[in-house]
């Protein structure tokens, strides 16, 4: 079988695949050589896609109310639901939330039915939590939402500045891009500018550690230093700008000297200096920048304080330069170009402009078009809660989990009238509040497009079938809105028919005051939506090859075709850090997971590198709160509460904290840090805080910890804390609780029932119990209590799983956890793709002198596929050779 070429589902580099089908039904999955994004790059999650196409856990079928129906009835009571409450309480009663996560044409049949037929804005993204910000900054700049450069500049750039982005986990393929462009030119400069010290400033020329929530004073502070310099290019401001007197003044006012913005930022003069020194040098700069940024409250002040630079430069638009927005989601740019945020109509029009109203509203043969703009998602929940939305239909996301003050939301859908839930998973946080489940085929089982962050849209393809009775989303709405009276306006058969109507909506009465037009696709033939290539908007129909860069003419979008120059002055965060809650809260991703687990909880490999929630801590903090490594801690905000274990490094910004954002309740106890986040938003984007939430952070008061690794799951509900982690042939689950019990033999076979062997040792004393159950003369399940966190490693008895047959040395080494005399153990997993573990590289490195990730990967094979690990092997490196020179 020929390889199927598809797009990563993850992150929005777009990273290009191809995937081959066995006679078997296995996949298997490669970076796509080919693919501009990527070039046959991937990261440790797109390795691992494969992974995750098992049948485990997902919905199979449409139910109501707990109940299998079939489509029918499941469609037909969506549809008159909706329609009833239309009816009883007008549109705005009803809304729609969605996800960066539909393809395009599931997104732009959403936003018709909304806002064209249904009669609402009420329709929002969970890209509002990560790209609003962005959208509105440029709007504002440019007078429409366009990322004006390509991937391209990266490898051409002289200067990369990375602000509030951690690119090395979170955009994996661009971080390697940077990294290989920075090998082949050892010149090119990378500033990171970020509270935290993370693994992307491994190959950093300077890292910038600012004050949580400085970023517009820092570059408030370049702006003002640009001027002292001359170094502004006053023919391209006078010429192709508006605004820029104001920008500058604020600027001069706000940040008027390198010591005071030093001041501000908390940072040291001299790296601050140097930062400015290269910006104002090194004419090629590109400055990335990513949810660090976008989400705050001040996050579309922060895009423009960052967009002011490069317009006062004129670094726009041309090779090597200009500001690139990282975006979080595989289509939350194909959302932006359908309509799929509240405040957009369709096709990059807005409602503030009554002529797009009426145009969209002929265009569509929309009865009853909405308006005006609709709620935004924080807003959106919060008028659930407050009985104004009386139903809500979410589609292939889990706000429960991903929206801040977690816990409010799913109060408030247990109190909506109508939940329903399109997802291809049975139980998420998000589907346990629901009245009406519709199951959706996902990512491999369905046809259409997405948009990455540099505006090239690559065709999604589908290589297997959906199971059970999932059906593609365009599908499913499609099939509501006939059901509720708009069968003519809905009469898409296949993907292609929605994209020709998206394009041609994009180009009708278009004159070129519309930056998205991909009219060129107006009429595009089923062959060759089958065989698309990847290619950059816009692409009007006299020039369907696309365009890398946008305004290298110096035109814009705006009334006077002059980009805006805005005048910011900081703004602290909403909610300050005082005595009560002194610490400022930071979320984010981990290397190898994905948003709330549904995808990248369903693979073994993925799930070893961290396989725990943790609360990053600096050893100051970690002093004046009483916290030690491995310990518990309770992350308490005004909002919410979680327990997660501590971790302490320097890498930690003194007074920050940060945690992982994915666990939930479908994989933790107390876990879901967005159930601590402060709901506070830009009141522009309407993106909420998640960067910066006052919190205070105690030990967490356990008698008892302890892991199981066991054959099959277990319920440990009762344990005051546990988390959940897939193993490869087992499950992992980490455990403690307030009050230990009175028998722990006795407590372990009750988890497991009267069978099989059991060997076990218990000193009560100590505080201690150990216990393996044996059947088949395998393991099939083994238990570590003790009364501190310090536990045996699990990564061996891991690997044990992994022998039909216990040796005689193995069983006599379970207890101890370890392997017996010459055995090893690789420790904990650093390398996802090929299993390789720390002790395995401590080993290598230190036995056999391999002092370069090269040398590393030759031997072992670590970071060699995707390189996700690779600034962890250079920090082992590094930490051996420092040990050595110190002996």
């Amino acid at each position: 079988m020929s390889s199927v070429a598809t797009t990563c589902p993850y992150c929005g580099v777009g990273c290009g695949i191809l995937v081959d089908v066995g006679a078997d039904g296995r996949a298997t999955v490669k970076g796509d050589p080919q693919h501009p994004a990527n070039y046959g790059r991937l990261c440790s999650k797109g390795a691992a896609l494969a992974d995750t196409l098992d049948l485990e856990g997902r919905l199979l079928t449409p139910e109501i109310d707990g109940h299998a129906v079939g489509w029918g009835a499941a469609l037909d009571a969506v549809a008159g639901g909706l329609n009833r409450i239309v009816d009883a309480h007008g549109p705005d009663a009803v809304a729609f939330y969605v996800s960066g996560q539909l393809l395009t044409e599931d997104y732009y049949v959403a936003n018709k039915l909304m806002k064209g037929f249904i009669g609402s804005g009420n329709i929002d993204t969970n890209s509002r939590l990560c790209m609003a910000s962005s959208v509105a900054g440029h709007k504002r700049a440019f007078g429409a939402d366009a990322v004006p450069g390509c991937y391209e500049d990266l490898e051409q750039a002289e200067l990369i500045v990375l602000v509030g982005s951690n690119a090395a986990w979170c955009h994996p393929v661009v971080y390697q891009r940077i990294a290989q462009a920075k090998q082949d030119r050892p010149a090119l400069k990378l500033v990171v500018i970020d509270p935290r010290r993370t693994a992307t400033c491994e190959i950093a020329d300077l890292h910038l550690p600012i004050r949580p929530g400085a970023d517009v004073t820092l570059f408030n502070g370049l702006l003002n230093y640009l001027r002292r310099e001359n170094r502004l290019d006053y023919e391209y401001l006078e010429h192709h700008t508006e605004g820029f007197a104001g920008a500058l003044d604020a600027a001069h006012a706000s940040a008027p000297s390198i010591p005071a913005v030093a001041q501000g930022c908390d940072v040291a003069e001299e790296d601050l200096a140097q930062f400015y020194r290269w910006f104002v040098n090194i004419e090629k700069t590109v400055t990335l920048y990513s949810q660090g940024v976008n989400q705050s409250s001040s996050g579309t002040d922060k895009v423009n304080s960052i967009i002011n630079c490069h317009l006062a430069t004129g670094r726009i638009g041309r090779p090597g330069m200009g500001p690139f927005s990282l975006t979080g989601q595989p289509n939350a740019m194909g959302g932006r170009e359908v309509g799929g945020l509240a405040n957009q109509l369709a096709a990059h029009m807005d409602f503030d402009d009554p002529d797009n109203i009426e145009r969209v509203r002929r265009f569509w043969g929309a009865p009853r078009i909405a308006r005006g703009p609709g709620l935004k998602a924080v807003e959106l929940f919060q008028a659930l809660a407050d009985g104004r939305v009386k139903a809500v239909w979410i589609m292939a996301t889990n706000p429960a989990v991903s929206l801040p003050d977690a816990e409010r939301v799913r109060a408030a859908l247990a109190r909506c009238e109508l939940v329903i839930v399109s997802d291809c998973m049975r139980r998420t946080d998000t589907t346990a509040c629901t009245d009406i489940l519709l199951p959706a085929a996902t990512w491999g089982e369905k046809n259409g497009s997405v948009t990455n962050s540099e505006r090239r849209i690559t065709r999604a393809r589908a290589f297997l079938k959906p199971p059970g009775q999932a059906k593609p989303d365009w599908w499913i709405v499609t099939q509501v809105a006939r059901r509720m009276g708009h069968a003519r306006a809905f009469p898409y058969e296949q993907p292609v028919d929605i994209f020709r109507e998206h394009a041609r909506l994009s180009e009708f009465e278009n004159t070129g005051a519309r930056a998205f037009d991909i009219g060129a696709f107006g009429n595009i033939s089923n062959e060759d939506y089958a065989n698309f290539a990847p290619v950059q908007w816009p692409l009007p129909a006299d020039a369907p090859h696309g365009r890398a860069r946008l305004f290298s003419d110096g035109r814009f979008y705006t009334p006077s075709g002059k980009a805006r120059l805005i005048a910011i002055s900081p703004r602290p965060p909403a909610t300050p850090v005082d005595d009560g809650f002194p610490l400022v809260l930071n979320t984010g991703r981990v290397r190898d997971h994905w948003h709330t687990l549904t995808r990248t909880g369903k693979s073994a490999r993925l799930s070893q590198h961290v396989a725990e929630p943790f609360v990053q801590v600096h050893p100051l903090d970690a002093d004046r709160f009483g916290l030690c490594e491995q310990d518990l801690a309770c992350v308490e905000s005004r909002w919410g509460e979680i327990v997660v274990r501590v971790q302490v490094t320097r890498e930690q910004r003194p007074g920050s904290v940060f945690v992982p954002m994915h666990w939930n309740h479908q994989f933790a106890s107390q876990a879901c840090v967005d159930g601590v986040v402060n709901p506070a938003t830009d009141p522009i984007s309407g993106q909420p805080e998640s960067k910066h939430t006052p919190v205070r952070v105690a030990r967490y008061p356990a008698a008892w910890h302890g892991f199981v690794l066991t054959r099959t799951p277990v319920n440990f509900s009762r344990a005051g804390y546990w988390v959940m982690a897939k193993g490869k042939r087992y499950w992992r689950y980490e455990l403690a609780g307030h009050e230990a019990p009175d028998d722990w033999p006795r407590w372990a076979r009750l988890q497991f029932g009267d069978r099989g062997e059991w060997i076990d040792f218990e000193d009560r004393g100590a505080g201690r119990y150990r216990g393996a159950l044996i059947e088949d003369d395998r393991l099939t399940a083994c238990v570590f209590i003790s009364d501190t966190p310090n536990l045996p490693s699990r990564t061996w008895l891991a690997d044990v799983f992994n022998q039909k047959q216990l040796s005689a040395s193995d069983r006599m080494s379970l207890l101890a956890g370890r392997p017996a005399e010459g055995g090893a153990d690789a420790g904990r997993v650093v390398c996802a793709c090929f299993g390789v573990g720390v002790n395995t590289l401590r080993r290598a490195i230190d036995t056999r002198q391999l002092h370069t990730p090269e040398a590393l990967g030759q031997a072992l094979q670590a970071g060699t596929n995707c390189g996700s690990c690779l600034p962890e092997l250079k920090a082992l490196i590094a930490e051996a050779l420092k040990s050595s020179r110190a002996a």
